[in-house]
């Protein structure tokens, strides 16, 4: 029998479910920057191409974005302690196989098991919070120590990437997850107490493939596409499969009576454009960090250890500005505030897109600061939009789509951005031509999605705003619904005006 919350919530209990939960998300979230340190020397020592790179990340990202609405519903039927471990063993088994792939395919198997683990760990550990909280200001205060305590792990990856790869090689950077992995699994199976909410909806196993396999061939066609021809039958007939497979998706989801993605919120203009807008953010936002480490190392010369400390302004910025995206938010409105972040994001990366070989670091540094801060102003007052459009019982799966929707641009940023380097250089252009170009086309795409939420984007501001980010889930205990929490911020539930 499911213990109640009253029982979970004892104060010794608490802070040993605190800390569980927080080294989980840490894990994860490291997981989600340490790896861009490392790509050079992964490339040097896997004699792989950027094509490889590309599958490297986003074999991860892709599990992640189209697993963590389901990872949420798993959670609630089947058992939040039992979810978040079973997250924390595959995410750690899969760390291992990494850190010991003797080839890029078998790096990539490694990978697309984290993003499983990942889609599991990281709504269960919220779930497993907010259960043990049942009254509203002490589980907003827990859940604000776990996603700042868990939050530190986006800054840390990249010095701890660069240090751990200059000293031991790429495979450390998986093989730091294995202490964590045993010591949350061996404390959370005697500390943490089993929750469920038994009126949890049926998972939609229909939707949840469909989504994996057209976003996942999409992908395909997008990365390989550079290097096999864009119009060779292989690269056509994935985009086919592609579009195939994303209208079976929307027509399933169309009828099914509890869907993965509810298609009818998208009705709602405010919730459509902050989606449309939070696409874009995940598209610039991680396809054009992909290539910073690989820019300082092969461009400018740089070692992996300095790439990565150089890297630093963008995490830096994005994990100190974030806590008053919301608030800024409430005191202006949403159009503002995102427009604003938007434009200085697109003018961060058109910024870059002039950067050479002798450009000193002086010059470089502010430039992703600007990038980092523009894209902090952003997540947040988007997710806020995008729940105010929403009724309140619907608030937790609007932010939860709302993350998935930037997890689903990150996937085609990656894949897009890296496109147009890999085609610059098939043209004869160098690398350095090629990432330039790359930028200057995330930038760009950033500009106009600022001009299009400064035209669209509704005036109105959030009736609530919480300054702890990643802020996701459904209902009141004891019966709570988790929804995905991922790397960046994002906030409470405002109630719709």
């Amino acid at each position: 029998m499911a213990a109640s919350p009253a029982s979970v919530g004892s104060r010794p209990n608490r802070a040993v479910l605190l800390t569980v939960t927080c080294l989980g998300q840490f894990m994860v979230l490291l997981d989600n920057t340490i790896v861009g340190a490392a790509l050079p020397d992964m490339q040097h020592r896997l004699h792989t191409q950027l094509t490889g790179l590309q599958w490297i990340v986003d074999a991860y990202v892709l599990l992640v974005a189209m697993l963590l609405l389901s990872g949420g519903v798993f959670a609630d039927r089947f058992g939040r302690k039992r979810v978040y471990l079973t997250g924390v063993a595959v995410f750690t088994v899969a760390s291992l196989v990494c850190s010991l792939a003797p080839s890029l395919g078998w790096l990539v198997v490694g990978r697309v098991l984290q993003g499983i683990g990942a889609a599991a760990l990281s709504p269960a550990s919220l779930a497993l919070l907010a259960a043990a909280h049942p009254v509203p200001q002490e589980r907003i205060k827990a859940i604000g120590l776990w996603a700042g305590i868990s939050g530190i792990g986006l800054a840390a990856g990249p010095a701890a990437g660069g240090v751990l790869t200059e000293a031991f090689g790429w495979p450390a950077i998986f093989l730091v997850n294995l202490p964590i992995g045993v010591v949350l699994l061996l404390v959370g199976l005697r500390s943490l107490e089993e929750t469920r909410n038994p009126s949890a909806p049926a998972i939609d196993v229909p939707g949840t493939v469909l989504s994996v396999l057209g976003v996942g061939v999409l992908t395909y066609g997008l990365i390989e596409g550079g290097a096999r021809g864009w119009t060779s039958p292989v690269i056509l007939g994935s985009f086919t499969a592609a579009v195939i497979l994303l209208g079976a998706f929307v027509a399933v989801e169309a009828r099914r009576s509890a869907p993965m993605l509810p298609l009818g919120l998208f009705r709602q203009r405010l919730f459509t454009v902050s989606n449309t807008a939070m696409v874009v953010v995940g598209f610039a936002l991680m396809g054009s960090s992909f290539f910073f480490s690989q820019f300082f190392v092969y461009v400018q010369g740089s070692s992996i250890l300095r790439a990565g400390l150089q890297t630093l302004p963008v995490s830096l910025a994005m994990v100190i500005v974030s806590p008053y995206a919301g608030r800024l938010a409430a005191r202006y409105g949403f159009r503002i505030v995102v427009t604003a972040g938007l434009a200085l994001a697109g003018l961060g990366l058109l910024a870059l897109g002039m950067v050479h070989a002798d450009t000193g670091y002086a010059n470089v540094w502010w430039r992703l600061g600007v990038v980092g801060i523009g894209f902090a102003l952003t997540m947040t007052p988007l997710t806020g939009a995008a729940i105010q459009a929403v009724s309140p019982q619907e608030g937790g799966l609007a932010s939860g789509i709302s993350s998935t929707t930037r997890q689903i641009g990150a996937v085609l940023g990656v894949a897009v951005l890296g496109a147009i380097v890999r085609t610059r250089q098939s043209g004869g252009a160098s690398f350095e031509a090629g990432l330039n170009s790359a930028f200057l086309a995330a930038g760009a795409v950033t500009l106009v999605t600022a001009v299009f939420t400064g035209l669209w984007l509704a005036r109105s501001k959030p009736a609530e705003v919480s300054v702890a980010p990643n802020l996701h889930w459904r209902g009141t205990a004891p019966k709570m619904r988790p929804v995905p929490a991922d790397p960046s911020p994002a906030p409470a539930g405002p109630r719709r005006r």
